[in-house]
Parts: structure tokens; sequence; C-alpha cells
């Protein structure tokens, strides 16, 4: 690894990590069109994301446990689900083509840039939702978990985009308790991912001490973004993060074509 390759993916990581601590959302939606664009291959550029999803989750899990925003016995629901569903990644990227899968990382990011351009802009209240963890909670926030770990890891994305309509539709879980959960979640699947990806042989050394710079200037990024968030108007947020999906829908575009 030379010097100039290793202060590339340091600023990649930190530019990723102050997204994912200002926007919330996930780091591959930056990671694999980048990874794509410098010439790794879509297994690759994956393998690398899944990697610094690692670093990041750890440090926004527990800030949020620390500012208590964190309800750790239902995220340890959902993260058993995501352990589970990641695991099946690896099968999966060698199963089906990069093109289809890249096609569908496309639709995904689509998906999340449309559902956030097109949402209210002025949303009601989100009220902390208390319910009972009885056995047919368990096995929704298990399966909920499995769920998105199969799609999520396997497109080298976080589980948010996925997995916050879906705590809404089936437990009323509203967004600011569901966000907390998705990134405790990725904790468990990210290493799930990591270790599937590894079993089939679908990351060698370089991807690792790729990952590893990316995943180190995330930790650094994601302090920062969390800091900067309050200090910038809700109206420039909001397009900034528009022009960062618009960016790599374009990207990924390209490249699948």
């Amino acid at each position: 690894m030379d010097m100039i390759n290793l202060v590339l993916f340091l600023l990649l990581g930190g530019f990723t990590g102050l997204l994912s601590g200002f926007f919330g959302i996930g780091g591959g939606m930056v990671i694999v069109p980048v990874m794509l664009v410098l010439g790794h291959s879509y297994d690759s550029a994956v393998g690398i994301s899944i990697l610094q999803m690692v670093f990041s989750s750890v440090v926004g899990s527990w800030t949020n446990f620390k500012k208590g925003f964190l309800d750790v016995r239902t995220g340890i629901f959902v993260g058993l689900g995501g352990m589970v569903g990641a695991s099946f990644s690896g099968l999966i990227l060698r199963t089906f083509s990069h093109k289809f899968l890249l096609g569908v990382f496309i639709l995904v990011t689509l998906y999340s840039f449309l559902r956030f351009a097109f949402k209210s802009k002025s949303p009601a209240v989100d009220s902390p939702q208390d319910f009972t963890l009885d056995t047919r909670t368990k096995l929704i926030l298990v399966s909920i978990g499995a769920l998105t770990g199969v799609f999520a890891i396997s497109l080298g994305i976080g589980g948010g985009v996925l997995m916050v309509p879906l705590l809404a539709h089936y437990l009323k879980i509203p967004a600011k308790q569901s966000v907390p959960l998705g990134l405790f979640f990725v904790i468990f699947s990210s290493i799930s991912g990591v270790l599937s990806l590894e079993r089939h042989d679908l990351l060698d050394l370089y991807d690792l001490q790729w990952g590893l710079m990316v995943g180190i200037g995330s930790v650094i990024g994601v302090v920062i973004g969390v800091r900067l968030m309050p200090l910038v108007p809700a109206l420039w947020h909001r397009r900034a993060l528009l022009g960062i999906y618009a960016i790599s829908i374009g990207i990924s575009i390209y490249k699948w074509f």
C-alpha cells in the first residue's frame, strides 16, 4: 500500500464517516460507486464498504447508547436476525451477476432519493413508542433483521433504508427510535457479512487493508459529522443530502452501462 493510496482511502473514509454522522446514511451509498470508479470489482467494493460499516456502526451505536437513544434489548433481536441474514451475502454475491446486483443497488439508492425528496418537509412529531417484547414482537424483529441483512449487506449499503419503513409498518416504531436500532443492527450484520465474504473467497488481503483504512477514516468523520449537523439549517441539510444521492446514482448508472 503506497502513501498516496493510504491518504486517499483515509480521506474517503473520513468523508464517508462525515456523511454518515451528518446525514445518517450508510457509507455504501458513497463507497461502492467510488470503488468502482477506482477500478475495483463489485465484490471488492462491497467488501470494503462492509468493513467500513463495522467501525462506523460501533462508534455511532456507542454514541447513541451514551445519549440514551438506543434500546439495546430491542436491538439485540434485530441484530441477531441481521447476523443470520448477512451470513448469506457471500453466497448471493457468488450466485448473481455483478451487473444484476449493481442494478439492484441503483434501484435501492433511487428509492431512497425519491422517498427523501418527496416526503413531507414538516413531519409529524416522532414520539417514543412503548411496546412489549413478547414472542410475536421478538419474531418480527428477528425477521426484519434477517430480511434487511440479506439484501443490504449483499449490496454493501446500510440497512436503514429498508429497516426503518419495516419497523414503522409492522411495529409502529418511529424513526427516532428505529434509526439507532438500524445502526446497532449494522454491527452484527457487517461482521457476519465480512465473515461470509471471507468464507466464499470474495475478500483478499488488499481489500482488508483498504477496508481498514477507510474504516479508520470513517471513525474520525462520524464524530465530526455528528458535531456539525446541529449547525446547518435544515433546508441546506436536505439539499446537500439530495445532492449526495444524485451523484451516487449518476456514477452507478454510468458504471452499469
